[in-house]
């Protein structure tokens, strides 16, 4: 089967991390039959150099150049246009896939043709690969992910491999601030589309106190609240739980960031 890859390429990324990540899904055991890198917003030389770098090496990379910053959900879409496969997996520039990460999707999509989504586990290093820091490990079955969705993001972005009709079927990716992910699998799930998750870990992560410092304020606050909203609209959660989970994934956002990045590695080894 073939498969598309598709990315979203933000100004603030290091071209090293970005140079490790083509190369990683380059040297895949099974490679991708096309590579989509969405330019969100106006990126610098040294970016511009290490994608020409990858696009003498491989015919099939397509630059989707938006003229200013639109976020990560926009970008996607926009990108999802360019993608000229049924299938098409995701991948974040600062991180790297493992060897055999296509293939083992892929096999998993042609042996099981219902399924919609299939992601993984990660493994989480600090920001030069160095050290492990854990593991982000995810419920596998299709009725465990759908319990999962309501208190916990059920998949990892970047280890995911989807259906591109099966998204646009949804409503595609949308602007839910750190959250565009998460939204989207909550509408898959609300329309029936089946899931699943991979228990090998197929992507190494770039984590650190840096990524964290993200994850929390008001504006995390606020799409917390949204996603409750969400959750309850497409009758996922009811208000009795939802409420409360929504208070309980609120407060960690208003934490220190010593703390919260203690908190958050404990949470991501899934206990």
């Amino acid at each position: 089967m073939k498969f598309s890859v598709l990315l979203s390429l933000y100004y603030k990324e290091k071209p090293n991390f970005l140079f490790d990540c083509l190369d990683s899904i380059l040297k895949n055991t099974l490679t991708p039959d096309q590579v989509v890198i969405v330019y969100d917003g106006a990126i610098g030389s040294d970016l511009r150099s290490v994608v020409d770098f990858f696009k003498d090496k491989f015919d099939n990379i397509k630059v989707v150049e938006l003229p200013k910053n639109v976020g990560l959900g926009l970008a996607l879409n926009e990108g999802m246009k360019h993608c000229t496969n049924e299938l098409v997996a995701r991948m974040d520039t600062d991180d790297v896939c493992v060897p055999h990460r296509f293939e083992y999707q892929v096999k998993y999509f042609i042996e099981n043709p219902q399924v919609s989504i299939v992601g993984s586990s990660i493994k989480e290093y600090d920001r030069k690969m160095n050290s492990l820091l854990g593991t982000r490990m995810v419920v596998k079955e299709h009725l465990d992910i759908i319990k999962r969705a309501r208190t916990r993001n059920p998949f990892n972005h970047m280890t995911v491999m989807f259906r591109k009709s099966s998204v646009l079927s949804a409503g595609g990716y949308i602007h839910h601030l750190y959250m565009e992910d998460y939204n989207l699998w909550l509408r898959m799930i609300a329309k029936g589309f089946y899931c699943y998750n991979l228990s090998e870990s197929l992507v190494n992560v770039r984590a650190g106190d840096d990524m964290v410092a993200r994850r929390k304020g008001i504006k995390y606050v606020k799409s917390e609240f949204l996603l409750a909203l969400l959750k309850m609209r497409l009758k996922i959660d009811n208000p009795l739980s939802a409420v409360p989970v929504c208070a309980i994934r609120i407060f960690p956002r208003l934490l220190p960031v010593p703390l919260l990045s203690k908190l958050y590695m404990y949470l991501r080894r899934g206990k």
